[in-house]
């Protein structure tokens, strides 16, 4: 676990890091390109978003070929260079793996579609119900019921997310070990970790009854216990046998007994988990197509409740703010304007101290913001152009509609890397596939002459390889109840020293009473966003200002 605490992971998205041949699309020769950038960034892995042969009905995430890569991307021999030339940097490749479903070009899928039995048996096929509805009431994840007509069969086969996103069936051992042998391709090809795509998902019944409600719908499919068998197995057939792999399940609607399970090392399953209950801190009643201010208190309550029950039970958090399936943490959490570098530094100290492994998402570093379309013509992202449609027959305007999907739509993240503030922000120099913006004020090159938040990424990742108490420490909250700072502890068993770290979420400044154990205690200054602070004495109050970080040691 101990390095497990030293590591930072960086995430691109492909498509929109560096078009390196001119058609508008990020490609891997473009990441080849960036080595240099990537080598300042000081980190050990990166995550890829999925580079295989698609159809691109969901970006990627809709796989065809899992063994190839997409031809818009690059070649195999591109990959294997990417490989070569990282780990020459110290840098390891994650990749993206989609096993809940697979596109429905994918061969397995047009074998069944022919007739061939064996391939049939990979996917939930099922005949309507004797009234001639949907075999069950389930709905999709991207809207409307969660079935599709087979072919010119009898059968539906199921879909949790878009129609050409066919479910597989986990049941089935053959699927099992065609999934294992993917994986193990990867790994023969350098590829040390792994990204799991809604994998707490699989663990389907047999039997897929109606839900009552939507609630429960989710129970029906989410977390299931036969969840953590295919893990287990999957860990012991593949990645488990490299003593140093790196992985990570993103789990959909988990809970914290389960996320200990699926990420403690004696489990055999996971090495991390990624959650997603601190990004819906501002949907309105639990709703993501909605628009309001963030809830602080509850954030501070899911960090609190997570963070420590995690460290209690030897799970092992993924800590991220931003990535791309997520509006930017800026827009939604700080201040894109007068304070943006002090509230992307502020947001950034609150996640890295924490207990677990930081994921940074690219341009993070830069301080990226969303972007400020004035149409929808301006998405390309199917969840968004849904969402939109959707929420204009529930009866809003045009208006109402776009500023809702504006300020949650996953394209906003996706927009393309910021080079440099030329037309096309230094991407392509053709029109990229999405709509760059801000890069006038928001870009590499301008950050690196005279920026300063990727200098505090850099000293945070710094501290993080240094500094014990970060990478193996405990946590414990404090001042849970103030209303506008967020503050906790790292501390080790057999140590006496501390690390404190308050961040103030808000543009204002803003003072506490100490708890009694950490008043009038001398402390040296480990990083604080503002620069001015010294070693010394902290006194009987914490005073902090518009959005300050400050993390302090203190001996006991």
């Amino acid at each position: 676990m101990t390095d497990l605490g030293k590591k930072v992971i960086y995430q691109i998205y492909p498509k929109s890091f560096y078009d390196s041949n001119g058609d508008g699309v990020g490609d891997i020769p473009g990441i080849i390109e960036k080595i240099d950038y990537i080598k300042k960034l000081n980190v050990d892995m990166i995550w890829f978003n999925p580079f295989f042969v698609s159809p691109q009905k969901d970006n990627g995430y809709d796989i065809a070929n899992y063994y190839e890569i997409d031809p818009r991307f690059g070649t195999m021999a591109d990959f294997e260079e990417l490989v070569k030339k990282l780990d020459e940097i110290g840098v390891g490749v994650m990749l993206d793996m989609v096993f809940n479903h697979c596109s429905t070009d994918n061969e397995w899928f047009q074998k069944a579609l022919a007739g061939d039995k064996k391939y049939q048996k990979f996917f939930y096929l099922r005949k309507g119900k004797a009234d001639g509805s949907l075999p069950n009431n389930w709905q999709s994840k991207f809207g409307g019921p969660a079935w599709a007509k087979f072919g010119d069969t009898d059968y539906y086969y199921l879909h949790l997310y878009d129609p050409s996103q066919a479910d597989l069936d986990w049941h089935n051992p053959e699927v099992r070990k065609e999934v294992f042998k993917v994986i193990n391709f990867w790994r023969s090809k350098g590829v040390k970790g792994f990204r799991f795509d809604v994998i707490n998902v699989t663990g389907k019944d047999e039997v897929l009854v109606d839900s009552t409600d939507p609630v429960q719908e989710k129970s029906l499919y989410t977390d299931t216990p036969i969840v953590h068998k295919y893990l287990k197995e999957m860990n012991a057939a593949s990645f488990g046998q490299d003593p140093d792999s790196i992985t990570v399940g993103e789990m959909s609607s988990t809970t914290i007994p389960n996320s200990i399970e699926y990420s403690k090392p004696s489990e055999h399953e996971l090495s991390m988990v990624f959650t997603f209950h601190h990004l819906k801190v501002d949907y309105k009643d639990g709703e993501k197509w909605s628009k309001m201010p963030f809830d602080f208190m509850k954030l501070k309550e899911l960090f609190t409740e997570w963070q420590e029950k995690m460290d209690q039970g030897g799970g092992w958090n993924a800590l991220f703010w931003n990535n791309h399936d997520q509006p930017w943490a800026l827009t939604r959490f700080g201040d894109t304007g007068k304070y943006r570098e002090k509230s992307a530094e502020m947001l950034a100290t609150a996640t890295h101290f924490m207990r677990g492994t930081p994921y940074i998402y690219m341009g993070e570093e830069l301080g990226m913001i969303d972007p400020d379309y004035s149409s929808m013509d301006d998405y390309v992202d199917v969840e968004a152009l849904n969402a939109f449609k959707e929420l204009k027959e529930k009866g809003m305007n045009d208006e109402k509609a776009f500023e809702i999907v504006k300020s949650k739509a996953r394209d906003n993240s996706r927009v393309p890397m910021h080079w440099d503030n030329s037309k096309y922000a230094g991407f392509s120099k053709v029109t990229p596939w999405l709509k760059p913006m801000d890069q006038d004020r928001i870009n590499v090159k301008d950050e690196l002459a005279h920026g300063e938040i990727f200098n505090y990424y850099q000293k945070l990742i710094k501290l993080r390889k240094s500094e014990k108490l970060i990478s193996d420490g405990h946590i414990k909250m404090f001042l849970k109840d103030d209303p506008q700072i967020f503050a906790y502890e790292r501390y080790l068993d057999d140590q006496d020293e501390k690390l404190l770290v308050f961040t103030n979420f808000y543009g204002k400044d803003h003072t506490a009473e100490l708890p009694e154990e950490y008043q009038d205690k001398d402390v040296e200054v480990l990083i604080d966003n503002y620069d001015e602070v010294k070693d010394g004495n902290l006194g009987k109050q914490i005073g902090l200002r518009p959005y300050e970080a400050l993390v302090v040691k203190i001996k006991k």
